[in-house]
This record gives C-alpha cells, structure tokens and sequence, in this order.
C-alpha cells in the first residue's frame, strides 16, 4: 500500500486491535475503537487504571492493526510512542464514539461512559506495516476464469 492508502484506510471506521507489550507473557492485544486522521495521532479513549492502561504506561508506545475482513482483504499496522491527554472532553471522545455508533445512540453513550477516570491514548505514528491483496485477487480471479494456473 502507498503511504497515503495505508492513512486513508486506517482513517476508516474499523474496529482495531491494540497490542502492548507485557513482561513474562505474550503482548496484550484487545479491540479497541479508535480515532484516524491522515498525517494525525491514532487516538483510543479508555479508563485509567485498567490492564490496557497500566500497560502502556509501563511500555511507553503500542500498535494498533486495522484489517478488512472481506475480500480483497488488507491491513494496516501502525506502531509508535504513546502520550495522554488525561482529561479529554466530551467532544474527543464523541470523536471516537460517532465513529462505531448510531447518531440516536451517540449522547446517551458519552453521557454514561465518559467520567473522571476517562483517559485519551495518543499513538504517534512512527512505523507502518501494510498488505492490500487487491492485485493478488485480480489474477487469481483471471486465472481462474481462463483456466489457468498462477
């Protein structure tokens, strides 16, 4: 993928999965809604104190990978330092949140989850790692049309 597909599609609304790493065991990886802008920070809104938190603190930086789950499939892995904003107001995470739910649901969601503990994560993007099957899909569906082999 050219960088800008790589920001283009992480700036879409997916559900993404954060992995920080954990001393004696395998690195924590849990889904997370998350927030994109091309050329921005990758921002998660949390709780303080949790396992996540507790974590990325200790570590300093995480990944965050982005895929779609149907044909031709893609991904994109983002790695890099972490800092907090450790209040983020109403409009940071209504941010995130509009992003994965209905306009109906949206208020009541922030009004009910955003409280003192809320936590804003920024990753500042440092490496990527991308695959878009597109082209691989293409000839393997022309082949097969033609009955062919690769």
């Amino acid at each position: 993928m050219t960088a800008e597909a790589r920001e283009r599609f992480l700036a879409e609304p997916r559900v993404g999965t954060l992995a920080v790493a954990r001393d004696g065991r395998a690195p924590l990886a849990v889904p997370v809604w998350y927030d994109y802008s091309p050329g921005g920070d990758v921002r998660v809104w949390m709780e303080r104190g949790t396992l996540k938190d507790r974590l990325l603190r200790a570590a300093g930086r995480f990944s965050l990978s982005v895929q779609a789950e149907d044909r031709p499939y893609r991904y994109v892995t983002v790695e890099g330092p972490a800092h907090w904003n450790e209040q983020p107001t109403g409009d940071d995470v209504t941010t995130i949140a509009a992003r994965y739910l209905q306009e109906a649901e949206l208020a009541v969601y922030v009004q009910r989850t955003l409280g003192p503990t809320s936590v804003l994560v920024h990753l500042q993007p440092e490496h990527w790692l991308s695959s878009d099957l597109s082209e691989a899909f293409e000839e393997l569906e022309a082949a097969v049309a033609a009955g062919t082999s690769l």
